[in-house]
């Protein structure tokens, strides 16, 4: 059985060292905020190229408590896109403002910067731009807009760490990077996890009392919450940080067996010059999504779909999220999208496999 994403057998991979970095944990004597977090800390910030990182739980976590070190909140707007985990949304919203979606660049699938200026208004504090499947947005064009309007830019680089664009590694571009490392991520802990990069030595600050209740030697000088990175979970990180490069290697070897299935309606992922994708999903479009997972289901292989209902249209947000622009391109790639098997560990006999029942399905 072949299957999307095996958290597991990367755990496998690196058993010896995953449960050797544990046991330390275990027998000392801090589970929080301790020794491990901080080098994860260090060690992050150090490889995506900023002054400073935070941890915190989740990526969820790390856009709202990013807005909120900005002082965005209630009566504000943030700019972003419907096409993402859920997550981007809710972040934005757990915040008291309320996120406008525009629409996405037909070829990429992330944010169009030619509509940021249609979907502006004054009170626009910020514009959150998602690094979707393992590439890079056109950030730099949104970073332009975001300085010429005198608001905040914070990369989602929940889908792409370790990614580069024009040799700077995302997350290092905007005022903010925030990543999750949920377990299936480039980057994933055994359980929950985020962090933030910033050059901000300000906003650095605050993150970090926003975390923690707020605290200045646990006197709450501001309104904070808890949101802590445990040191089993970075503990776990520390060990997966010094190979993923090389895991991610192991994505683009997969990547260069899918990129060879070329039919008429069957497109592969576009490249952005300039930029290095890392393939924490390979998505592919094809009319016949449907007929074609049945097809490989029924030889054991099971891709994902990434992501099936965009988020404006899903019940919990479609009566009071802003459209910022027509949604077409968002709404058609819905119903077209298919996510291959794509990690690590997945062996090149298996991505083979996967080449192979795609190119007799489309015979």
């Amino acid at each position: 059985m072949i299957i999307c994403a095996n958290p597991k057998a990367q755990y496998l991979s690196y058993k010896e060292e995953i449960d050797s970095s544990i046991d330390k944990v275990l027998n000392g004597s801090q589970y929080i905020l301790g020794e491990e977090v901080e080098l994860f800390e260090e060690s992050f910030a150090n490889y995506i190229g900023v002054n400073s990182a935070i941890g915190v739980a989740n990526g969820t976590d790390a856009i709202e408590i990013s807005l909120k070190a900005m002082g965005i909140g209630n009566g504000d707007k943030v700019i972003s896109v419907s096409h993402s985990a859920v997550a981007t949304i809710a972040g934005i919203e757990s915040t008291g403002a309320s996120a406008i979606v525009v629409d996405l660049e037909p070829d990429f699938f992330t944010l169009d910067n030619e509509l940021l200026e249609s979907a502006y208004t004054n009170d626009v504090k910020a514009v959150v731009a998602v690094h979707i499947y393992g590439q890079s947005s056109d950030i730099y064009k949104i970073k332009e807009f975001c300085k010429s309007k005198g608001i905040y830019l914070i990369e989602d680089v929940a889908q792409a760490h370790g990614a580069l664009n024009n040799n700077k590694r995302l997350g290092s571009i905007g005022d903010v990077g925030t990543f999750s490392c949920y377990p299936t991520k480039n980057l994933g802990a055994i359980g929950d996890g985020g962090i933030i990069t910033t050059d901000d030595e300000n906003l650095h600050k605050k993150m970090k009392m926003l975390r923690e209740y707020g605290w200045t030697e646990r006197v709450s000088q501001i309104k904070g919450r808890n949101s802590r990175l445990d040191e089993l979970q970075a503990s776990i990180l520390n060990v997966k940080l010094r190979y993923l490069d090389r895991d991610n290697q192991k994505r683009k070897n997969i990547a260069d067996i899918y990129d060879q299935l070329s039919f008429d309606d069957f497109i592969t992922p576009a490249k952005r010059s300039d930029c290095d994708h890392v393939y924490h999903l390979y998505v592919c479009k094809t009319s016949k999504r449907d007929e074609l997972m049945n097809y490989l289901n029924e030889r054991d292989i099971f891709p994902g779909i990434h992501y099936p209902v965009p988020i404006h249209l899903q019940p919990a947000y479609k009566d009071n999220i802003a459209i910022g622009s027509d949604m077409h391109v968002t709404e058609s790639i819905a119903n077209n999208i298919i996510s291959l098997p794509m990690y690590p560990e997945l062996s090149l006999d298996d991505a083979e496999k996967v080449y192979n029942a795609i190119k007799n399905f489309f015979k």
